[in-house]
């Protein structure tokens, strides 16, 4: 089978799409699938392009077994709503111009949003290769904008959710991250047998079993007698990031450090934050490689999963959770709904989002508990081993566009 990914964002890029993304891609080259990724230049979430693909209108390279397409496009940092959108347009228009040749012929074409504007660049293409389009939904977009109060305009919003669904109704199938997801699409309209639910998930070899680093702790500015709490990922709008710097100045007596690892339109405000609120038991550092991601882990005590206080939020599930969970990480979750049902049958423990007090005691308590700790650890492994392996996800998705395509 000929598989086209069109996306956005890709690996070098640091993130959750980038790893889902990438990680399918060599799953479905594994298993003998001719595979092609359509996508930009790096420079997410900064809008710098790394010098190797610099003043590159085309690129092309080998990536564990599949072939990588880039094409130029404004490069935006992750901030700002208009500069982001000119960037998700130029891809649209250039990934066509750029790269309508260059990808070749395709059994099926899947394309990931958001960005949402990459569908109608996957959509054309389809059509060009009369071949059946997958649409793989990772947030539930524009809605995820209105709620956070972004979208305000009314008739921008209804000319976005027309143009939602008709990709919905282009496409031969429909791949959504979570039940939630699945429920809202169907609630709309969309046929129950077009939605299908391919849920994040982890490598398990990747992350477990890492073994501790003591040089990675000293990185992330723990002493050896402090319990260490992770966060590492997108510092986004969606996080509630400020919250959790919050609960940190509630411990600021007891031993408990906590470090911030990535980079997001809401870092300035965490920097902000820590900065105001005086504390010495945080470090804040930018984004890792990929590569780098299990060795930190395994230097942490507790990872956190915060959201916003946000409805919508119910359905969203951080595929971060499933990577912490395979590094045999004790886990707190500061959210509701789908996510929360998931940490808890995994072993981790709950909270109310944006509840510094709360996620404070919680904190409070494990970092006392050691053996708990490793306790969590062991049975979040096994579950995420159980129900959340990629590669036995991508053998699931592979099976759709088998269908699809014959």
């Amino acid at each position: 089978m000929r598989v086209l990914v069109v996306c956005h964002y890709f690996p070098p890029e640091i993130g959750a799409p980038q790893a889902r993304l990438s990680e399918l891609a060599g799953a479905w080259a594994a298993a003998g699938d001719e595979v092609t990724v359509l996508t930009g230049m790096p420079n997410h979430p900064t809008g710098v392009v790394p010098e190797a693909y610099r003043g590159r209108v085309r690129a092309e390279e080998a990536v564990d077994g599949y072939r990588v397409v880039r094409t130029w496009l404004y490069a935006a940092p992750n901030t700002g709503m208009v500069k982001k959108t000119l960037g998700h347009l130029s891809f649209m228009i250039t990934s066509l111009a750029l790269g309508l040749r260059r990808s070749g012929r395709a059994d099926v074409v899947v394309v990931s949003s958001p960005t949402f504007f990459s569908v109608f660049s996957a959509w054309a293409l389809a059509r060009w290769r009369r071949a059946p389009l997958v649409v793989e939904v990772r947030d539930l977009w524009p809605a995820i904008f209105v709620e956070l109060g972004v979208l305000r305009n009314r008739w921008v919003i209804r000319a976005l959710e027309a143009l939602e669904l008709a990709a919905y109704r282009a496409a031969a199938a429909v791949v959504v991250v979570t039940e939630g997801f699945r429920d809202d699409l169907v609630g709309r309209g969309v046929p129950a047998e077009k939605v299908h639910v391919i849920p994040n998930g982890a490598d398990i070899e990747r992350f477990g079993g890492h073994p501790a680093d003591a040089g990675a702790r000293t990185e992330l500015g723990a002493e050896p007698e402090e319990a260490l709490v992770l966060y590492i990922g997108a510092h986004g709008i969606s996080h509630g990031l400020e919250a959790v710097a919050e609960a940190a100045a509630k411990l600021t007596r007891e031993p408990v450090h906590f470090a911030f690892v990535g980079e997001g339109a809401a870092k300035d405000d965490l920097v902000a934050k820590v900065r105001d609120l005086g504390l010495t038991n945080a470090t804040l550092l930018p984004a890792v490689p990929r590569d780098e991601v299990a060795r930190l882990l395994a230097a942490a005590d507790i990872c956190l999963v915060p959201l916003r206080d946000v409805p919508l939020f119910s359905s969203f599930i951080p595929s971060k959770m499933f990577e912490y969970l395979a590094a045999s990480k004790a886990v707190i979750g500061s959210v509701r709904g789908e996510p929360a049902a998931i940490l808890e049958a995994a072993g981790a423990v709950v909270v109310e989002p944006e509840d510094p007090c709360a996620l404070a005691g919680a904190v409070r308590d494990l970092a006392a508990d050691p053996a708990r700790r490793e306790a969590m650890g062991r049975r979040g492994q096994e579950y995420v081993a159980e129900h959340y392996d990629r590669q036995v996800l991508a053998g699931r998705y592979r099976s759709i566009l088998l269908d699809v395509s014959t």
